[in-house]
């Protein structure tokens, strides 16, 4: 098993310290913070830290970093599809099971944004599927996302349009005892007020918001707005690259102070844009990645 020694974290601490807030001493001193006092969990999206692995190789990763649950994402290496059959089904369950590795739920591309009437038909039922996937796994919900605004449609009927196309997504998620989770994304979708359009116009109990870390959700320097905006929906969370964000100084520190004050008790899933060359490096990105998450998320 790869192992983060004390050196190679020194070395990371004063660069990582720059980029998120953190004192350089304090990160070096904290190489073993607990992260016991967070109520919410670290968690992984496999895009695309985990898409090159398949299912052990994904444990494996998850087990040496002590990090999960996992968010399954459509269409890579471990090929936890809509597609799998029954026994199928149970094997995966089975697995993340005996790793003591939970599924946080599916990682859909499900849009219902397009002018196409048929296509956004098409994608409502391959949400219904990935529901039953999510459902014989044993996670927690499908994550769907918006992908823009039709420039031929005004905006207002593209809202009302996402919305009430997640409504039959819900019922059938109801049904099976899961969530539908709608990614905070998209050019023009990826704007809170927006969002907020869209779950009015839905109004389904079983669907909520992926909280996706996006620039749109700062103002002022600040999320607080955005974010009370968006508070009753939030069910799920993407964080992306606290270590080198390249989204600018997104203010981490805040948003899990807010998620705090909030009584949220759910996850907060990496989503790091970036494959790493194997294994070893995963795991020790991960490592420092996870020491620098419980000192930004702690009271």
């Amino acid at each position: 098993m790869f192992t983060t020694t004390r050196r190679n974290f020194l070395t990371y601490a004063p660069s990582i310290a720059a980029l998120t807030g953190i004192s350089p001493l304090f990160a070096s001193q904290n190489a073993n913070n607990p992260t016991s006092d967070i109520p919410f969990k670290l968690g992984l999206v496999t895009y695309n830290l985990g898409a090159k692995f398949d299912i052990p190789a994904l444990l494996r990763v998850c087990k040496a970093t002590g990090i999960s649950p996992v968010e399954l994402r459509t269409t890579h290496a471990h090929k936890v599809e809509p597609s799998l059959s029954a026994d199928e089904r149970k094997e995966v369950r089975k697995k993340f099971s005996d790793a003591g590795v939970e599924i946080w739920g599916a990682g859909s591309v499900c849009e219902f944004h397009s002018i196409d009437k048929k296509k956004v038909e098409e994608n409502i039922e391959t949400c219904k599927r990935f529901v039953e996937l999510v459902r014989d796994i044993g996670g927690k919900g499908v994550k769907v996302r918006p992908n823009g605004l039709p420039k031929e449609v005004p905006v207002p009927k593209t809202l009302e349009q996402i919305g009430k196309a997640l409504i039959p997504c819900g019922k059938a998620a109801s049904d099976a005892g899961v969530e539908i989770w709608v990614e905070v994304h998209g050019p023009g979708t990826a704007k809170p007020e927006n969002m907020k359009t869209i779950m009015e116009h839905c109004g389904h109990a079983s669907v909520g918001v992926t909280w996706n870390s996006n620039p749109d959700d700062i103002k002022n320097g600040s999320v607080e707005e955005s974010f009370k905006m968006l508070k009753p929906w939030i069910k799920s969370c993407h964080i992306n690259d606290i270590q080198k964000n390249t989204q600018g100084a997104y203010p981490y520190r805040e948003l899990f102070k807010l998620f705090r004050q909030s009584g949220y008790n759910r996850v907060t899933m990496i989503e790091v844009g970036k494959t790493l060359a194997d294994e070893a490096s995963t795991i020790e990105f991960l490592q420092n990645y996870k020491k620098l998450w419980a000192e930004l998320a702690s009271a």
